[in-house]
């Protein structure tokens, strides 16, 4: 495939609303591609593409050197994406007739060039297409796909295109390094599934159904086990003769970021369970776990001041045995032997909370948020571990979310479809005179209430800078999130968890809304 084919099939991508529409998209592609362009290529929609020798600071300097400095900052404030604002400005040069790269010559020819070399082969491939597939190409070497097609999306379509189980490509995916092609040769039949053997691959995460007021009268209490739902990351880790690896739910590799858990996994086992900051016992505020995430190189003071732990709630190997097919009562009993005979450093074992009723559990899930829990788990005792969301295996019951009445301080434009709109906020509450902000979100309001933010904002700015624009204290919004923490990473001393956009309160004067002691008020007492 070369670069503009694969330009097209970003662009189709990117246009493309509908999950359905998207995997039939992805499903063609696969068929029709050839290797090892087609696993480049998934490899970069799926995030797993890195080229260590091309960085968006090297194309930013090839634009320096053929275009005006205050052209390219006026482009790039109104366009809002580096690499769109490059790929728009680079100059056309009749000179280059070169036929376009393909994507495996792309990263075969970055793999074999020294440092110095980089620069004079991205611009050469830069000179020889159009914006679209410049855009494309920029997007690839520098690792900035946002097109809306996930690597689980971008699984979803293999399993379809296949007929192999997504389950099945899940586990063989983190086996296999791009370009994948093990792992085609097998979904056309030309090969055995590839075995991960040893390997510390991602097993797909059983996931939990929101619990509603009607689903509770349908529910045995007798039937299930509860626990509590810990404000942490839910993780998964994986160890045996071939290392050890810990994961994201979403099958992201984070062992870089928690050394010190790495460190403890001295077994051979597949476990699930929640990622925490524990001192002395007590877990601490998920603002401070926010301090070990997405650093990849953590030094000793930050494992010092933030010391990681896992909370274990379910087993899925021990050894090379395979469990998820038990019921969870034995599954859990696993669980326990497991871990009396093992015991590793910085885990311990998420408690069963006894109860008769739902009506009890409903108490403690009033006072989860007083004990810093998102609310509880409840589980079915019989049910097996099965990858996705299955409804009626496991429920989770958060607490109530809570809202503020905030101004709207700062807007960014967003990226990919949204790329011309400012649909990425920054709003704030008052400390006396001054507006301080609590939180940036972009997401909860409709395509219409976008529409109307856009063009206020457009039309109340104040100050530029760069991308961001400044406006008026003029509008109000309300603003949901699920917690408050206090966090010395912020002006006003406080962080949000998981805001959004509830609803525009065009009726009410910037003047009115809430005061930062009302958030303040909402955090409980350490």
């Amino acid at each position: 495939m070369s670069v503009p084919a694969f330009s097209e099939l970003l662009e189709r991508l990117l246009f493309t609303p509908g999950r359905n529409a998207k995997i039939a998209l992805l499903r063609g592609w696969f068929a029709t591609q050839s290797d090892p362009d087609r696993g480049i290529g998934l490899a970069a929609l799926a995030g797993e593409l890195s080229l260590r020798t091309a960085k968006p600071a090297l194309i930013r300097e090839l634009i320096a050197e053929r275009t005006d400095p205050v052209l390219f900052a006026l482009s790039y404030d109104f366009v809002g994406d580096l690499a769109e604002t490059i790929a728009l400005l680079w100059p056309d040069d009749a000179r280059a007739n070169a036929p376009p790269p393909t994507l495996g010559e792309v990263v075969a020819t970055l793999d074999a060039a020294s440092r110095a070399e980089v620069p004079a082969i991205i611009a050469r491939w830069l000179d020889a297409l159009d914006s679209g597939a410049r855009l494309a190409l920029i997007k690839l070497v520098t690792g900035g796909l946002r097109v809306g097609a996930s690597g689980r999306l971008a699984r979803t379509a293999l399993a379809e295109w296949s007929g192999q189980p997504v389950e099945l490509i899940e586990e063989s995916w983190h086996a296999i390094p791009p370009p994948y092609e093990p792992l085609f040769a097998w979904l056309e039949g030309h090969a055995p599934r590839p075995d991960p053997r040893d390997a510390p691959v991602f097993r797909p995460l059983l996931l939990a159904h929101p619990l509603e007021e009607a689903d509770i009268a349908n529910l045995n209490p007798a039937d299930h086990a509860a626990e509590w739902k810990w404000d942490g990351i839910r993780v998964q880790v994986t160890a045996g003769p071939g290392g050890a690896r810990l994961w994201s739910r979403g099958g992201e590799d984070i062992s870089g970021s928690f050394p010190d858990i790495l460190a403890a996994m001295d077994f051979h086992a597949v476990a699930d369970g929640e990622l925490l900051v524990l001192r002395e016992g007590a877990v601490a505020p998920f603002s401070d776990l926010q301090q070990r995430l997405n650093r990849k190189a953590p030094g000793a003071k930050m494992l010092a001041q933030y010391p990681a732990h896992l909370r274990l709630y379910d087993l899925l190997f021990d050894g090379t045995e395979d469990l998820r097919a038990l019921p969870f009562t034995a599954r859990r009993a696993r669980l326990e032997s497991w871990f009396a005979r093992t015991a590793p450093a910085r885990m311990d074992l998420s408690e069963l909370i006894a109860f008769d009723s739902f009506d009890q559990l409903a108490l403690l899930r009033e006072n989860a948020r007083a004990a810093s829990m998102e609310g509880l788990m409840i589980k079915r005792l019989d049910a097996p571990y099965i990858a996705g969301r299955t409804k009626g295996n496991w429920w989770k019951w958060k607490r109530g979310t809570q809202s503020v009445d905030a101004v709207l301080m700062y807007a960014q434009r967003g990226h990919g479809k949204r790329s011309s709109f400012y649909s990425d906020y920054t709003f704030g509450l008052w400390r006396g005179e001054e507006l301080v902000p609590i939180g940036k979100a972009y997401s909860g309001y409709t395509d219409a209430e976008l529409a109307f933010l856009d063009k206020w904002i457009r039309d109340h700015t104040t100050q530029r800078f760069g991308p961001v624009r400044e406006v008026e204290r003029g509008l109000v919004l309300e603003v949901e999130f699920d917690a408050a923490q206090f966090s010395n990473r912020h002006k006003s001393g406080v962080a949000l968890r998981f805001p959004r956009i509830a609803r525009l309160r065009r009726d009410k004067p910037a003047d009115e809304a809430d005061r930062l002691e009302t958030l303040l008020a909402m955090i409980p007492a350490r």
